[in-house]
């Protein structure tokens, strides 16, 4: 192209021109730096992740060690101390483990060497347990000391982990608070700066519209070509092609060549030099995606191989659209992608997946199969301790007749935690489909099943308005419902008859944004207060952890997973569940609902 002769704006131009690149430069530098903030964030949550899961591994070990040991204490039989034997292993692998993972944080470094030493005297005192649960060596009073004091170590043990995660998530917290702010005016900042290159990109196509009287021979390729940069293509990893389709020409970018593995222009552009690069298995749907753009005169996404000249096979994606320029010329822009990056990224996902899939459902199968299982043991022992006589008793000593109690006590615990977990399992596992249903008659039959409790303990339950009809899992929302108004009677004050009042109302996500998703916009907030005995609100969110107690299994009967199984139901239908409480005050539990 030659410059007009009275041409004075070359320099301007210039200008111009290196302001927008280094804007644009610029944004890709705030992009990269983003980039590099989150996957920092990412690795900050895997480490938190990693040291929360050698943690339980460690509390898993002890607790296999203990109920090894108590299984022995028990029957006397060896084969109980195998977990107690191997627990050492664990420990040390745990610690090990977490002293690399916590090297570079002298609190927890300090804090594990604490739990280090807590779990030396737990294992201490196991080993003083056997020694005076052995025939040869009983002492009552000293194993009672010792099962005492493991008791209080075990807490010692739990309140360290604890403490440990809370650093952990603190952490996190704290790093994450730092990204948000760093990141909180880069998109405003990002635009703006964006806006002042396109106008320096404006202001600059429109001088070089006024100073070239040719510009008119190069609109067509102005189409494409303005606002493009090579070098953004060879990061991108695309290209660009324009296809005049009334003088049936084809251009292609530079890097078309270069995605293909040669160098620019090493060939004329057409149908048969391209299709000579496509792969023999895609030929043929290429070809007739080729002709189909010249007669339905649009490009929908293509998707097929290429072989380069060193026998590399690439993956591409191709789309088009078509446009008419300013002669009234019908020309077919389009771009391809090199997605060979993706695609096999895809495929590794897709195996993953189909791993995580397979691993999900052995796993379910393995809690099934395991809890069925263990009550086959379980019948034989309610069985053979039914057996034992009231003359059989007479003749035992006290301790055997308190061993006899605790094991039938024992016995029917193991039984409602077995039920409760199968229960959960199936809130996990079954099959989800969703009916219209009035919640109105499941409450109603959720009353039905508690009947005989709320009869005994002359609980009264109040509705206020009525429930909605909603698209739910009907067995999952009546289950939600008795173990919400399970626990409120389950929990109530000493010689107080328990008041229930049920509530219903329709809200906005925008009123909670802290815990509604908010591309949800109606949800329904159903209510459960009660006059129980209430509980301390710094528990608030433990209540919902599977096998969290807040009382002695001795005061109040269960297993801990009730409230668990109320949250996975509450998930299930995408909602959540939030439960405040004033000790001695009674509960309220807040299930949301979306419409």
């Amino acid at each position: 192209m030659k410059w007009i002769p009275n041409f004075n704006s070359s320099n301007s131009l210039r200008v111009i021109f290196v302001i927008a690149v280094f804007i644009l430069l610029f944004l890709s530098s705030i992009a990269y730096k983003h980039n590099q903030d989150l996957n920092e964030s990412s690795k900050l949550v895997m480490h938190a992740y990693e040291i929360n899961i050698q943690l339980e591994r460690l509390m898993s070990a002890i607790k296999d060690a203990e109920t090894g040991q108590r299984g022995y204490i028990i029957t006397r039989n060896a084969r109980f101390l195998t977990p107690y034997i191997y627990s050492r292993d664990k420990v040390n692998t745990s610690f090990i483990t977490l002293k690399k993972l916590t090297a570079d944080n002298p609190k927890q470094q300090e804090n594990l060497q604490k739990l280090f030493k807590l779990i030396t005297q737990r294992f201490i005192s196991f080993e003083n347990c056997l020694k005076y649960s052995d025939p040869k060596t009983y002492d009552k009073r000293k194993l009672d000391n010792h099962m005492f004091g493991g008791r209080i170590l075990m807490e010692n043990i739990r309140f360290k982990v604890d403490e440990m995660n809370d650093i952990e998530k603190d952490f996190l917290k704290k790093r994450l608070k730092i990204y948000d702010s760093e990141i909180s005016l880069s998109p405003l900042f990002s635009i703006s700066l964006f806006l002042v290159a396109l106008s320096f990109i404006l202001l600059a196509y429109r001088q070089i519209s006024r100073d070239f009287e040719r510009l008119k021979v190069f609109n067509k390729k102005l189409l494409i070509s303005s606002g493009l940069i090579s070098e953004s293509e060879n990061i991108g990893k695309f290209s660009t092609w324009q296809w005049d389709l009334d003088s049936d020409k084809i251009d292609f970018s530079d890097n078309q060549f270069r995605l293909l593995g040669l160098e620019p222009k090493s060939f004329a552009p057409n149908k048969a030099t391209l299709i000579k690069y496509v792969h023999p298995d895609d030929k043929e749907s290429v070809a007739k995606a080729i002709d189909e753009i010249v007669e339905k005169k649009h490009l929908p996404f293509v998707y097929y191989k290429i072989v380069r000249p060193d026998f590399e096979v690439r993956y591409f994606k191709t789309t088009g659209k078509l446009v008419t320029d300013q002669q009234g010329s019908k020309i077919l822009l389009g771009i391809n992608f090199d997605i060979t990056d993706e695609h096999l990224l895809n495929i590794e996902l897709q195996e993953r997946n189909k791993e995580l899939e397979k691993s999900n459902k052995e796993l379910a199968s393995f809690n099934h199969v395991a809890s069925h299982d263990l009550q086959e043991p379980l019948r034989k022992i309610q069985t053979f301790i039914s057996r034992v006589s009231s003359a059989d008793k007479e003749v035992m000593s006290e301790s055997g007749k308190n061993y006899i109690t605790k094991i039938e006590s024992s016995a029917k615990r193991m039984r409602v935690l077995i039920d409760d977990l199968l229960l959960f399992s199936r809130t996990n596992t079954t099959k989800k489909e969703f009916i219209k249903m009035n919640l109105n008659e499941l409450l109603d039959n959720a009353e039905s099943e508690l009947g005989e409790v709320i009869e005994e303990k002359k609980a009264t339950i109040q509705r206020i308005g009525k429930l909605p009809k909603l698209s739910v899992i009907p067995y999952q929302i009546e289950q939600l419902f008795i173990n919400l108004i399970g626990n409120s009677l389950k929990y109530s004050q000493p010689d107080v008859n328990p008041e229930i009042s049920i509530s219903s109302e329709k809200v906005n996500s925008a009123d909670y944004p802290e815990i509604l998703e908010q591309s949800i916009k109606k949800y329904h907030k159903i209510t459960f207060t009660d006059n129980g005995m209430g509980f301390d609100p710094q528990f608030k969110e433990t209540i919902f952890i599977l096998f969290q107690r807040l009382h002695s299994k001795t005061d109040y009967p269960g297993t801990g997973i009730g409230l668990a199984i109320c949250k996975k139901i509450v998930e299930n239908h995408k909602g959540y569940i939030t439960a405040d409480s004033i000790l001695g005050k009674g509960s309220v539990f807040t299930v949301f609902l979306p419409d």
